[in-house]
């Protein structure tokens, strides 16, 4: 079902009466990684703003949700156009996503709330939002309360999104008034090779698979050089077991797992691992899985859509010389 609202001047704006609601911004129609999580964490309710809003809309399938064509807006002016809707709402909650860590302090600063970063959960009871922040890497949880009304962003991997519905979708067309703001000068898209890995739509991993027991750490920090290059030569993000950068052999922000990263991507191309449950706990819905492992029966090989019996280290040199490509 689908209905048109139309709201002209932020003087004609009708607020939305509900207690929560997510905000999710998306680019082209895609949704960010945690937009399902934090819609189901708003009680299925959800505002999406950004480009190609009624495909997001429809795609995210939540039992209400409400879209805005904002592309061309800046910051500052969506905020204070924003603030006559979402002002009664006493929890709203933003995907800890790349745009959704950038707009949420700017709307909570516009709504005079204080902002709840990086959460693992929220809610509402009579005493107001109570919410648990993550701290440290995830090796920290800060059980935290606030009286009044709240914007939170909820790390992705935490809950599990609302089954799809065929719910209402309203459009909402928002007249946003310009201000002082930042010059758009342009729009860069990401360098896979340095993109947060969440956000990234092909993954390359690599596990211990890829390193010999007998390799030194000369020798392994290499075979991950050459990942991350032949990665970047199929537009790519590298990512790693945790055993992999425990031992230093790539950073911790690449890491894959429930102590890591959270990934959705429309490829998964796993190098060398095995699939331990820290580490396919870290993988939330990705399209397709290539598994390239010498053993059959790992538990990353069941879940792929195509699994590959082979070394992965003598593949991974083969790859390289096929790609051109060499460490870096």
């Amino acid at each position: 079902m689908s209905v048109t609202v139309t709201h002209r001047g932020t003087a004609a704006v009708e607020p939305l009466e509900m207690s929560r609601l997510a905000v999710v911004i998306v680019r082209a129609g895609v949704l960010p990684v945690g937009a399902a999580e934090a819609a189901a964490e708003a009680g299925g309710r959800v505002l999406v703003l950004g480009s190609g809003t009624a495909e997001a809309a429809a795609e995210l399938g939540a039992p209400r949700a409400w879209h805005a064509e904002t592309v061309d807006a800046a910051p500052a002016g969506l905020s204070q156009a924003l603030v006559p809707l979402l002002e009664q709402v006493r929890l709203l909650v933003f995907p800890a996503s790349p745009d959704g860590r950038d707009f949420a302090p700017r709307l909570a600063a516009a709504l005079g709330r204080p902002l709840l970063a990086y959460a693992s959960s929220a809610s509402l009871d009579d005493e107001g939002v109570r919410a648990s922040l993550s701290r440290l890497d995830g090796r920290l949880e800060i059980d935290v309360r606030c009286a009044e009304p709240a914007v939170v962003t909820l790390m992705p991997g935490v809950r599990s999104p609302l089954p799809p519905s065929n719910g209402e979708v309203f459009e909402l067309v928002l007249d946003v008034q310009p201000g002082v703001d930042a010059e758009r000068l342009a729009v860069l898209e990401p360098d896979p090779a340095t993109m947060d890995l969440a956000e990234s739509t092909r993954v390359v991993g690599g596990g211990a698979g890829l390193v010999a027991r007998e390799a030194d750490d000369t020798t392994a920090r290499e075979t991950f050089d050459l990942l991350k290059a032949i990665a970047a030569r199929l537009g790519a993000s590298a990512g790693a077991t945790r055993v992999i950068t425990d031992a230093g052999w790539m950073h911790h922000d690449r890491q894959i797992g429930t102590t890591g990263v959270t990934i959705s991507p429309d490829l998964y191309l796993a190098m060398g691992v095995a699939g331990a449950s820290q580490h396919t706990g870290g993988l939330g819905a990705p399209r397709h899985v290539v598994s390239v492992n010498t053993d059959p029966s790992c538990p990353m090989t069941a879940m792929a859509d195509l699994g590959l019996v082979t070394d992965a280290r003598a593949l991974l040199t083969e790859l390289a010389e096929r790609l051109g490509v060499s460490g870096a």
